[in-house]
């Protein structure tokens, strides 16, 4: 079966025609699915825009969680290759794209202070996602989150003007950090461990957002002639913007979207965040992808021809991880965004990463051999 969507085609290929497949550490994999197995079975995922059926991971989900834990790398092999077709994903525009991201780990405390002077803000009571249908009222067509009011949908402030203020007063602030350049850094990986001042440790995680497009503040940076598009990355961008911090509010603003959060909690510490798909995140095995067209969940082959420090060593990628995040920037059918862990030797090895890669999506055979039989 060759599935095709205006945005990617779709064609099956054989596991031997996955090279390095057989070297890979399929254990790790497979505890990563595990833990989306246990999501799926409580509530399998919505079937997105490439028509990847979230009701057929249940199959493999169940098998998963029968198998156990501490499955070695050949039976975790064998598993994917019984439950699973790979499927080439051919974009219908470009080719596959990758980057990296990570959990920041920074000081802060639940009390303002001149050291912790920027507050992250929890989710204001009635914002949420608009539905399909609804009536807009005033809200602009571009804007995806708004706040229910009495007199209907309203549009929340932007970016700008919550760095000026607009929510000061309304109880919201979950905690504070040290500067708006550390908060946004945290919105835009969409989570964070912090160190208490007070003592002891919490873990904030995506609750919501304003709903403004997103815009990638790199290219203000591009357009003022500092720098070429292929070297800013986030490291560049982050020492820019802590060496300029006159400009800080007036270039932050440009990205209208603003994030808000929730105090998380995780049952394994060694593990990353609670992330979009509702599992914690594992390093080096949790892919965020377009949350529009990639169903959560699916097992992706991931394959790029230079090596990734804290991925592989010396050697070109080649992997297989799951589907369990999502963001703002990660938009396409082959557009992916590998977690790399908490902390700071994560952010040095996630923050480089902008490269070009091959997508391969693990199709359940369900899915696959219903759909040979509804064309026959």
């Amino acid at each position: 079966m060759t599935s095709s969507h205006p945005s990617a085609r779709l064609k099956p290929i054989g596991f031997s025609d996955l090279e390095g497949w057989a070297g890979d550490d399929h254990g790790a994999a497979f505890s990563a699915f595990r833990l989306s197995a246990e999501k799926i079975l409580a509530s399998p995922p919505s079937t997105k825009g490439l028509g990847l059926s979230g009701d057929a991971l249940v199959g493999p989900a169940e098998a998963a969680l029968r198998q156990g834990s501490g499955t070695d790398a050949d039976t975790a092999r064998r598993f994917f290759e019984h439950w699973f077709v790979p499927h080439r994903i051919r974009p219908a525009e470009g080719g596959g794209f990758v980057t990296g991201y990570f959990e920041p780990e920074v000081e802060g405390s639940r009390h303002r202070s001149e050291r912790f002077p920027t507050p992250l803000y929890a989710r204001p009571i009635g914002l949420a996602e608009i539905p399909s249908g609804a009536d807009r009222g005033s809200v602009p067509k571009d804007v995806t989150w708004a706040l229910a009011t009495p007199d209907g949908l309203a549009e929340m402030p932007d970016r700008g003007a919550i760095q000026a203020g607009a929510l000061d007063g309304r109880g919201l602030e979950l905690v504070y950090v040290k500067s708006l350049v550390e908060a946004f850094f945290i919105h835009v990986q969409g989570s964070a461990r912090i160190r208490l001042a007070e003592g002891g440790s919490m873990r904030v995680g995506f609750a919501g957002k304003t709903g403004h497009p997103y815009f990638p503040v790199g290219k203000v940076l591009i357009e003022r002639g500092l720098f070429q598009p292929h070297e800013v990355t986030a490291d560049v961008l982050r020492h820019w913007l802590d060496t300029h911090p006159e400009d800080v509010p007036e270039v932050l603003a440009r990205n209208r979207s603003f994030i808000f959060f929730a105090e998380i909690a995780t049952t394994d510490p060694d593990l990353g965040p609670v992330a979009a798909a509702g599992v914690q995140l594992t390093p080096g095995r949790s892919l965020a992808v377009d949350r529009n067209l990639m169903t959560f969940h699916m097992p992706i082959w991931l394959s790029l021809d230079i090596p990734l420090d804290g991925i592989s060593r010396g050697t070109a990628v080649e992997r297989l991880m799951i589907a369990q995040d999502t963001g703002s920037a990660i938009v396409g059918p082959a557009r992916g965004d590998i977690f790399f862990g908490t902390g700071e030797a994560a952010w040095r090895q996630a923050a480089p990463v902008r490269h070009a890669a091959d997508f391969t999506v693990l199709v359940p055979r369900d899915a696959v051999e219903g759909a040979g039989r509804r064309g026959t």
